[in-house]
């Protein structure tokens, strides 16, 4: 089968300080259908309804707020991902994936039809606060998200460097709401992160971004070069990107022609995406760690060596987001995301709602939550003993104030998975120390069955 070629895409964006979960690639339009006269019939409805809220409404109302006010109506009935953008926001979503934006750095989802935290973004005032994969935003500031789209809870988020907002947060595990003051900030994003341990390359993705597959290019290169036994992939809390990142990442893992990932309409038009050569780890066993909180391009990159029995997936089921956006920029300026495809695994599996399923399934410890005066309850430690924090841990970041650093009634800042303090952590990280035991058991079995 030939290869198709490739379009510039998105599996996740706008990533505005926060990140609607969505796949997304760039359109140049529509061919005009059929059903006009059916369209132009109703049309002729909501020009009378426009012309009398026009007249007769208590307040003076302009036409193009209440105009866009009925797109992100009409976009609110299809599903969560459709929406509007105006011109100020569809330029901002061009400029996010290139890794800097402003915000407090959460990726944001529906799930179970509630406003969902799909990731922390490391180092941001979300991630330094304690917000978490899983949690659910009910309020921001004093507004209920209950009613709100995608797009307004992002609006509502985002502000200027140096302003605060507070969320209230609805947590497994939790009896009451956490409510945590997040100042903004500038969001930088390094997207790879690498190092060797035990003489395995471990190479953490944090987002799927232009220069995604180069920078992982460059760790494989010193991977080589070290002589490393096996690779460690760390996709989790990694909510997706760009899907020719998506794409550029699992060719470096596959064999040249191998399927990556492909996507159907409704008319099951197929849109297939290809491995091309690389210079790879050659047959080095792979691990790929995966959670709740990494989803779409990240579920691509998984399922794709997964099916092709070229890693091994260990952690929690991932998130189940497999749809595929399209972005129709329109005339004034503005911006459309359509849903307008579900994206499947070179198997023909849809991730859509149900995930990635690890091979191997390991399950972090639940944290200890913290009630109103900061003190765990016997209840809360679930039978087992748990050492308060020391040193730098029990502390709020440096220069950041508690109020920043903290929720006012939840846990305390919070490291993600692997890291503490920006180091590797084997002994806090259970899914990590799964993946080095298995890289260094396939060694072994390797050089008994060699000998």
């Amino acid at each position: 089968m030939e290869q198709q070629p490739r379009r510039k895409s998105w599996v996740v964006g706008p990533m505005i300080a926060l990140a609607l979960l969505c796949g997304v690639i760039i359109g140049k339009g529509w061919e005009r259908t059929g059903h006009a006269g059916e369209t132009y019939e109703e049309l002729k409805t909501f020009s009378e309804v426009l012309n009398q809220v026009q007249k007769h409404y208590v307040d003076e109302t302009k036409p193009k707020d209440l105009i866009q006010g009925a797109i992100r109506g009409m976009l609110s009935t299809l599903d969560p991902h459709s929406a509007y953008m105006t011109p100020e926001m569809y330029k901002e979503m061009q400029v996010e994936t290139r890794g800097e934006f402003g915000g407090v750095g959460i990726q944001i989802g529906v799930k179970d039809n509630r406003l969902a935290v799909i990731a922390p973004i490391e180092g941001t005032p979300a991630h330094r606060a304690g917000i978490k994969a899983g949690d659910f935003i009910t309020k921001v500031n004093d507004d209920p998200t209950k009613d709100l789209t995608l797009m307004d809870a992002v609006q509502k988020m985002r502000g200027p460097k140096g302003s605060k907002v507070n969320l209230t947060i609805q947590r497994d595990g939790a009896t009451d709401p956490l409510v945590f003051t997040l100042v903004r900030d500038t969001i930088k994003i390094e997207s790879v992160k690498s190092k060797v341990i035990d003489n395995l390359g471990y190479v953490r993705l944090t987002q799927f971004q232009e220069a995604t597959g180069r920078d992982l290019s460059k760790a494989i290169k010193q991977f080589k070069e070290q002589k490393v036994q096996g690779t460690i992939l760390d996709l989790r809390n990694n909510p997706g990107g760009l899907l020719t990142a998506a794409v550029d990442v699992s060719e470096q893992f596959l064999p040249s022609g191998k399927l990556v990932v492909y996507t159907k309409s409704r008319e099951g038009k197929k849109d297939e995406w290809f491995a091309k050569s690389k210079d790879q780890l050659e047959d080095l066993p792979v691990i790929i760690l995966v959670n709740e909180g990494s989803a779409s391009a990240s579920e691509i990159v998984a399922g794709a060596l997964q099916d092709w029995g070229r890693a091994v997936v260990v952690g929690t089921t991932s998130f189940g987001k497999g749809s595929v956006q399209t972005i129709l920029a329109l005339g004034d300026g503005s911006g459309l995301r359509l849903t307008t495809a579900k994206y499947y695994t070179p198997k023909g599996r849809s991730i859509q709602s149900t995930g990635i399923t690890p091979d191997i399934v390991v399950k972090l410890p639940t944290p200890v939550l913290a009630k109103a005066d900061g003190k765990p309850t016997e209840k809360d430690q679930e039978g087992k003993i748990v050492k308060p924090p020391t040193g730098k841990d029990a502390s709020p970041p440096s220069g950041k104030s508690p109020e920043e650093a903290s929720p006012k009634n939840g846990t305390g800042p919070q490291s993600s998975p692997a890291e503490v303090g920006g180091e590797l952590s084997l002994d806090q990280d259970v899914q990590l120390q799964k993946a080095v035991e298995l890289l260094k058991s396939w060694k072994i079995f390797k050089e008994l069955k060699s000998s």
